[in-house]
């Protein structure tokens, strides 16, 4: 089997089907990633310039790093520029609809959504990839551009606090 990071080397010289292969290997981690960072508002937009950037910037990409520490750095960053941006104007709606009942998002699921949207970014960011995405300490520490320790002490606090949210 193809490496990611083969992939990635032969997207910088243009290969469609090496991109189409990696987009399918990452498109739904990705997307939840994003998801969890913005509450899933604008995850469209955010999916599509991530891979944008890949494609822009593919031959920077270094082959002895792992491309999804590389993948999910560029989304870390536009969501984090996300954040910065001023809220858009609120939209009127005489009939705006909550979660409908009987959907496919269960109340623990839109409970635990919530809680995590509580977070500090910083804090969020380290639970998403270290435990939505399986990502290790240290590729989470890459991610992020901080020490194995800074991630260690995000998490800690940060189940502290959801720990604390919960029972209240």
């Amino acid at each position: 089997m193809v490496t990611d990071e083969e992939l990635a080397s032969r997207v910088a010289g243009g290969d469609e089907a090496a991109l189409a292969e990696l987009l399918r290997r990452y498109q739904h981690g990705l997307a939840g990633f994003l998801h969890r960072q913005t509450g899933g508002r604008d995850v469209e937009d955010l999916f599509q310039e991530t891979w944008l950037r890949v494609v822009r910037h593919a031959d920077r990409f270094d082959p002895s790093r792992k491309f999804s520490t590389w993948m999910f750095q560029i989304a870390v960053n536009l969501a984090r520029d996300w954040h910065r941006r001023p809220p858009p104007e609120p939209v009127e709606h005489s009939d705006q609809a909550s979660t409908p009942p009987g959907s496919d998002r269960s109340d623990a699921g839109i409970d635990a959504a919530r809680l995590l949207a509580a977070l500090p970014e910083e804090q969020r960011e380290v639970i998403v990839l270290r435990y939505y995405h399986d990502l290790r300490e240290e590729d989470v520490a890459e991610v992020l551009g901080v020490p194995r320790g800074t991630v260690k002490s995000r998490a800690h606090n940060a189940l502290k606090k959801l720990a604390a949210m919960a029972e209240a």
